[in-house]
């Protein structure tokens, strides 16, 4: 395991810098930071899927947890849909982490990007319409936790993507929505660190994953400020072109 005074600074500032950039969006808008920290770690750097999600998932242990405690102190967690959330999306990201360490994720990804753009512009275009509907509580909850858990860990980033995207499309409200898929990121991040652990090692746990650790904690308090402050019709043009812009990157480099 890397040790800390072991560490070039100056090796690491590009990923310090990547994983502050990530976590704002990631704490604003409910996703992204898996997507771009893994597309990084796999497409840039030539890191083993398995190894890059191990690493990434370790960094938003920490994130996360940050993340979802300013989403807390700031009001914008539904703790009625994290619950509901929590259990299913933990269950899922267990199950995707074990599978990823043994098998390769590769051919499922291309439709799961593809999908998740498709997602990113209809959600694009209804924030352009806004408001099309008043919110309302979305209906389908455990099945998607389940799907957006396992994804997550397969496929090195998607808990954000296919959770918030999908309670969006259902009518969800955007601010308590992001919080509150934020917070129980935490949780699911833990499991399926320790999950990667006990297939994998430290060994996944590399000088780039500092570097996107460092900058994503000192991010991670910020997002949630953004969140409570930025107008609902803002924040889900935001969603839509963030997520339709990271999805069809990662197809491209999946069909490439």
């Amino acid at each position: 395991m890397l040790m800390f005074e072991a560490i070039d600074w100056s090796e690491i500032a590009t990923f310090i810098a990547v994983g502050f950039a990530a976590q704002i969006v990631d704490g604003a808008l409910g996703m992204a930071f898996g997507v771009i920290s893994s597309t990084l770690l796999i497409s840039v750097m030539g890191v083993p899927p398995a190894t890059a999600s191990a690493g990434v998932h370790l960094v938003e242990c920490f994130t996360t947890g940050v993340s979802g405690i300013s989403h807390a102190l700031h009001k914008n967690v539904n703790w009625k849909l994290f619950f509901r959330l929590l259990v299913p999306g933990v269950i899922g990201g267990v199950t995707g982490a074990y599978l990823l360490s043994t098998l390769d994720a590769s051919v499922t990804r291309p439709f799961v990007m593809a999908y998740l753009a498709g997602i990113g512009v209809y959600l694009l275009w209804r924030g352009l319409r806004f408001p099309p509907r008043e919110h309302k509580e979305p209906k389908v909850i455990a099945p998607l936790g389940l799907a957006g858990g396992f994804l997550d860990a397969a496929g090195g980033g998607g808990w954000g993507p296919v959770v918030t995207s999908n309670l969006l499309v259902q009518g969800a409200q955007p601010r308590t929505t992001i919080g509150t898929v934020n917070s129980v990121e935490f949780f699911l991040t833990l499991s399926v660190s320790i999950t990667f652990i006990a297939h994998l090692g430290f060994e996944a746990f590399t000088t780039a994953v500092v570097g996107l650790l460092i900058g994503g904690v000192v991010a991670a308090p910020f997002g949630a400020i953004i969140a409570k402050r930025v107008p609902t019709r803002t924040l889900l043009v935001m969603v839509g072109v963030v997520l339709t812009l990271t999805s069809g990157f990662s197809l491209y480099k999946a069909l490439a």
